[in-house]
C-alpha cells in the first residue's frame, strides 16, 4: 500500500473536488446503510451534493483507505469502521490526530492518490509556482508511471492538491461553496506565498504534531518493510518509492527525532532509538499493529473528552 508501483496509479478521480468536511463520515455511513448508494438515482439527495460530488466522495473514501475497492465492489476497512462509525473513535474529525492520520493515509497511498504521494514524498522544493509543481508531476509520470494520463488531468490534480492543503483567501469572485476549505488545509503543510500561483511547503519541527500520527506511520512502515530497524535518515527522507514520515509530515531532522523520542517514551516495550555503527536507528522491539497503536491513543482521547 505505501510502496510505489509503476503499474498502479490514479489521477483525476476526484472530479476536481478536494476532500471536504463531513464527506468521509457522511459517505461512509450512507454507504454502510446502502452499498449501492454511489450508483443509485437518489445518491445526490441522500448525500446532499451534486452528481459529480457523489463520485468524488466515493473516491476520497477509497484513497483515504476508509473503504477498499475491488472493481465496482466496495467493502469497509477495519480502520474505516473504527474511525467513522456512529460509535467510532472520531467520526467528526475533532481530534487533530485524525487530520494528520488522514493526511498520512493519502500521502502514503501511491496507487489511489498518486499525486499526493508524489508531492509529499518526491517533490522537495520549499518554494514553488503552480507551473513548477505541474512540470515536476509530468516528469514523474513520464519516467516512473506506466499508466497513460492526459495533461489536463494532471493539471486538475495539481489544482486539487493545492486547494486541499492551502487555506483560501476571501474573494468576491469565487462562489462560497468553492471556498469551503478541506480539513487538511488546517495542517499548514502548503501555504500561499505572494501571488496566487506561488506557494511554499517547508520542513518544520511541528512540535504540535501528535506522536500517535507519527507512530501509526512508523508502524505501517515497519509492517511494509519487515525490518527489525529503520535508519532515522530513511524515516526522514525515504527513497521516493516508500512513503517516509519525515517527508509526508514535512519534518526537520530535529522535529522527527523529537517525535520518535515521544513515541519511544509512549511505547517503550515496542520501540527504541539506538546508535548502531554510527547510524541513528529506530528499532522495533516487539511488533504492534498500526490499529492497535491508534486504539491506545483514542482510548485516552475519548476518556479525556468524556471527563
Amino acid at each position: 500500500m505505501i510502496v510505489l508501483d509503476a503499474q498502479k496509479a490514479a489521477f483525476g478521480r476526484h472530479e476536481t473536488f478536494p476532500l471536504r468536511y463531513g464527506w468521509l463520515t457522511k459517505g461512509f455511513r450512507e454507504w454502510c446503510d446502502n452499498p449501492e448508494i454511489f450508483e443509485s438515482e437518489d445518491a445526490t439527495v441522500r448525500l446532499g451534493v451534486g452528481k459529480n460530488m457523489v463520485s468524488a466522495i466515493r473516491y476520497w473514501l477509497i484513497s483515504t483507505r476508509m473503504v477498499a475497492s475491488h472493481g465496482r465492489t466496495l467493502e469497509p476497512t477495519l480502520l474505516g469502521k473504527k474511525l467513522l462509525s456512529e460509535d467510532g473513535w472520531d467520526p467528526y474529525l475533532e481530534d487533530e490526530t485524525t487530520l494528520w492520520l488522514i493526511h498520512w493515509l493519502l500521502a502514503s497511498n501511491p496507487a489511489e492518490a498518486t499525486t499526493v504521494f508524489w508531492f509529499f514524498n518526491r517533490f522537495h522544493k520549499p518554494e514553488f509556482t503552480t507551473a513548477e509543481v505541474l512540470s515536476g508531476l509530468q516528469d514523474f509520470v513520464r519516467e516512473h508511471v506506466t499508466v497513460r494520463t492526459a495533461a489536463t488531468t494532471l493539471k486538475h490534480d495539481v489544482n486539487v492538491l493545492l486547494r486541499m492543503y492551502e487555506q483560501s483567501a476571501p474573494s468576491r469572485h469565487v462562489p462560497l461553496e468553492e471556498m469551503l476549505d478541506s480539513p487538511l488545509s488546517t495542517l499548514g503543510l502548503i501555504r500561499p506565498v505572494g501571488g496566487s500561483r506561488e506557494h511554499a511547503s517547508t520542513p518544520d519541527t511541528r512540535w504540535s504534531l501528535p506522536a500517535a500520527a507519527v507512530g501509526f506511520a512508523v508502524a505501517e512502515l515497519f509492517a511494509a518493510t519487515d525490518q527489525p530497524s529503520l535508519p532515522v535518515e530513511r524515516l526522514l527522507h525515504g527513497d521516493g518509492r516508500v512513503a517516509a514520515p519525515g517527508s509526508v509530515f514535512r519534518l526537520t531532522g530535529e522535529g522527527l527525532v523529537s517525535k520518535l523520542e515521544q513515541l519511544v517514551q509512549w511505547l517503550p516495550e515496542h520501540f527504541e532509538l539506538r546508535d548502531t555503527a554510527g547510524i541513528h536507528q529506530l528499532y522495533r522491539l516487539r511488533p504492534i499493529e498500526p490499529l492497535t497503536l491508534l486504539a491506545r491513543h483514542y482510548v485516552h482521547y475519548l476518556a479525556k473528552e468524556a471527563a
